[in-house]
């Protein structure tokens, strides 16, 4: 289950489980579009893996419970600005790749 983490890692941007703009890694670490385009540029800074687009889950409950009031996105923030000189060399040597050879 995704925990549908509250805010950007990177710049603490709010991200509600409604929110089109949020961005995760198959770890689960969360940011903003924003962050992702302009500031990782697409290398995830704890896994060195890319982006896809975080899922939005239900707010009503359709089918079989599977929806945001049985399952709550997640309160606990976790907010750990990157360093840009260190992630800039750590996309120097891994951003040439594309995301599924990294």
């Amino acid at each position: 289950m995704l925990e549908l983490r509250p805010t950007c890692e990177n710049c603490n941007t709010a991200l509600p489980p409604e929110a089109t703009d949020a961005r995760i890694c198959s770890y689960e670490c969360t940011f903003c579009a924003d962050c992702v385009e302009h500031v990782l540029q697409n290398v995830c800074p704890n896994c060195g893996g890319g982006f896809a687009p975080r899922p939005i889950r239900p707010v009503t409950n359709w089918r079989g419970d599977n929806y945001l009031g049985k399952d709550p996105a997640s309160t606990t923030v976790k907010h750990q600005p990157v360093d840009a000189a260190a992630h800039a060399a750590f996309v120097g040597e891994v951003g040439r790749l594309a995301p599924q050879r990294r």
